[in-house]
């Protein structure tokens, strides 16, 4: 019984599914500008310095980054904290968050710059700018 057709379908499988997978990392923001959704953020723990996102960037604390579920890698947003009015631009490049009804998670320089760290997690706003 000859099975290299098998073998050669489930790798073209492989290949095609693992192709896909990747594109998500290129698309652009166009088409998202002026999108808003209102929700809850919050931040890293200091215990993410360093590692790898998903967009392969390291997460740097002291940089103005974010995790969305669905913004394409790139994609800058103005966020304002609910409570006091006070805005922050970050530029989205991971995914997350992965609790439920948080709208973003905060690179800790982004977050303390419109909330108290202490609080841990804000009502905000965000709108996608270009």
């Amino acid at each position: 019984m000859n099975l290299f057709p098998v073998k050669t379908l489930g790798l073209t499988l492989a290949f095609l599914v693992t192709g896909c997978s990747s594109m998500q990392s290129s698309d652009s923001s166009e088409g998202w500008s002026g999108y808003t959704e209102t929700g809850k953020a919050t931040y890293y723990a200091d215990k993410y310095q360093g590692k790898k996102t998903a967009s392969g960037e390291p997460y740097k604390r002291e940089l103005k980054t974010a995790a969305h579920k669905e913004l394409p890698f790139g994609t800058n947003v103005k966020v304002t904290n609910l409570s006091n009015g006070k805005s922050v631009v970050v530029r989205v490049n991971d995914r997350g968050p992965f609790t439920k009804g948080r709208i973003l998670d905060l690179s800790k320089s982004a977050f303390s710059s419109i909330g108290n760290i202490n609080a841990g997690v804000l009502d905000v706003e965000m709108e996608v700018v270009d």
